[in-house]
């Protein structure tokens, strides 16, 4: 397991080394000679875990490691810089599991949300900092679409109804008089279209007030229920390439299970064994990496990545000839 190391960064490495009374190490793979921002982890000959031959230390006055994502880092599982996996920092996995949408699908539930949020929200509008108007456009929006809900259902009764009656006259027996005209329920104010998307925008803001509680969301009918996580065994990335404008483009996707998901670790193998490429967020993925002057196999794999470390397997490899 790393230690806690304290980081420098060196914006000046000429008065930088001369504060430490030693010449500036010559230019070379992850030295820059310039005074381009540099993340580096100073280290002593007697470090905990340090190895004389790390291909991330660089000897000098004073001696350091290049860190993750600087220039010149260069992957490799034993390096001192190497950052945390589940492999090199293991953690043990939380219990606790991802909530999926609040809202309600069928629209009877839905009105359902709507009108209990509307009576539970005035104890929580001064808390929220909501003005009269946000409240009250809610409460029309709870409103309308339970009266809506309500046409929608009478209209379809008396449609039923009148079909009946049209069966009757045209072919004889049934109802001897026709349906009723049914009793419609008092008008609402009418509001625009968009109560969904209203509705998910007032409760982003509920959400991001510092004073949001989950139990207060459970009160204003606004948390989603707990889902549980797929096995292990289920994690495994599907990735494609693409060759777009002179760089390879790494085509992934979530596989619908994103909430138990933070990223895709991508690894690339240019012919000299697999080296960690990039830790992506948001799929797709482009490798800016210059491509060869003449043809070369580029390959390929990715792992999914929770909020612990890897998950799940490794993608099949796939590969792709590229060339300048």
């Amino acid at each position: 397991m790393r230690r806690n190391r304290p980081k420098v960064l060196i914006l000046n490495q000429k008065a930088f080394f001369a504060s430490w009374g030693g010449p500036a190490p010559p230019t070379g793979p992850g030295r820059p000679s310039s005074s381009h921002p540099l993340l580096m982890i100073p280290v002593t000959w007697d470090m905990p875990g340090l190895k004389w031959n790390d291909v991330n230390l660089r000897w000098g006055s004073p001696s350091y490691l290049i860190e993750f994502h600087e220039p010149g880092w260069v992957y490799d599982p034993d390096s001192l810089s190497q950052p945390p996996t589940a492999t090199t920092q293991p953690k043990r996995r939380t219990n606790k599991m991802p909530k999926s949408d609040y809202i309600k699908k069928r629209d009877e539930e839905f009105s359902a949300q709507l009108t209990l949020f509307k009576h539970n929200i005035g104890d929580y509008a001064a808390t929220f900092g909501l003005s009269t108007a946000q409240v009250t456009s809610q409460a029309n929006d709870a409103a309308y679409f339970a009266y809506v809900l309500a046409m929608q259902d009478i209209h379809i009764q008396s449609g039923e109804q009148w079909t009946a009656w049209k069966d009757s006259i045209r072919g004889g027996g049934g109802a001897a008089t026709p349906p009723a005209a049914p009793t419609l329920p008092a008008a609402v104010t009418p509001v625009a279209p968009g109560i969904e998307r209203r509705f998910r925008d007032l409760v982003r803001m509920i959400k991001a007030h510092p004073a949001y509680t989950a139990a207060i969301g459970e009160l204003l009918g606004i948390e989603g229920p707990e889902t549980a996580p797929p096995p292990p065994g289920d994690y495994q990335p599907e990735i494609r390439l693409e060759l777009v404008g002179g760089q390879v483009v790494v085509r992934w996707g979530w596989q619908g299970k994103r909430a138990f998901l933070s990223a895709l670790e991508i690894e690339v193998d240019r012919g000299s064994g697999f080296q960690l490429l990039t830790i992506d967020t948001t799929p797709d993925y482009t490798d800016t990496t210059p491509l060869p002057a003449t043809a070369q196999k580029w390959t390929y794999r990715a792992i999914f990545r929770d909020g612990e470390g890897r998950i799940g397997q490794w993608s099949p490899v796939v590969s792709i000839i590229v060339a300048a």
